[in-house]
């Protein structure tokens, strides 16, 4: 992606699409680690706001794959990291200082309005930074707002990469990740606070979804054994 710094934005994602689907495919050949995806028929036409919990490095790779073009929302610090941070720039993110408080909150607002026009979709992890599996962290505001200011909807997105990419985890186990997208919500009328506990909630409930999937998934193998 550097190299072809001089490309238009849909190209330039076409690479970074390409990146990710190859890494998926190694993962898969090479750790026995796939994946499979529910509820691809909810993402609404447009562009919106995806909301994610994150465990792991897993998601943000394959958000690349599971939403049309897209920008997102991450610390200004992985820009800086050489040949990974340029072709990040590349991609038009939303780089915030996370400790500058309520000028980051704007800064998400008014860039990710602009990326909106653009008809680009907005990924925001509203934990701030990868969690262990199983654990919740409070939720920024920033999405929330965004939401509400742009009049457009949240999409709510639950996995359980982290039981097998653990974060700041260099090995994987071999199984199958799997990833719920919920059910547009719809933004208009609601105040900060209430969305993002209906975000938060429509997570949860994939998450308890993923775990339900895979305790049958697991006695089935242990009825077959």
């Amino acid at each position: 992606m550097a190299l072809g710094f001089w490309l238009p934005y849909s190209a330039q994602f076409a690479i970074a699409r390409t990146w990710a689907r190859i890494l998926l495919w190694v993962l898969e050949w090479l750790c026995g680690l796939k994946y499979v995806v529910e509820g691809r028929e909810r993402i609404p036409a447009g562009n919106h706001i995806v909301m994610s919990n994150h465990t792991s490095a897993w998601e943000t790779v394959a958000q690349f794959l599971i939403f049309p073009p897209q920008v997102w929302v991450l610390k200004r610090e992985l820009l800086w990291i050489p040949f990974v941070g340029w072709g990040l720039k590349l991609l038009r993110p939303i780089a915030i200082n996370r400790g500058e408080g309520h000028r980051a909150v704007n800064q998400v607002i008014d860039q990710g309005k602009a990326r909106l026009r653009d008809g680009l979709w907005i990924i925001i992890f509203p934990e701030g930074t990868r969690v262990v599996a199983g654990e919740t962290r409070k939720f920024g505001v920033s999405g929330a707002l965004l939401a509400i200011a742009s009049g457009k909807s949240v999409v709510p997105l639950s996995h359980n990469a982290g039981k097998f990419w653990a974060r700041r985890g260099f090995l994987k186990r071999p199984g199958t990740i799997r990833v719920v997208i919920g059910e547009p919500i719809d933004s208009a009328g609601k105040n900060p606070r209430d969305l993002n506990e209906e975000v938060k909630q429509s997570i949860e409930a994939g998450l308890a979804r993923i775990a339900a999937a895979a305790a049958v998934a697991a006695g089935a193998g242990a009825n077959g054994a």
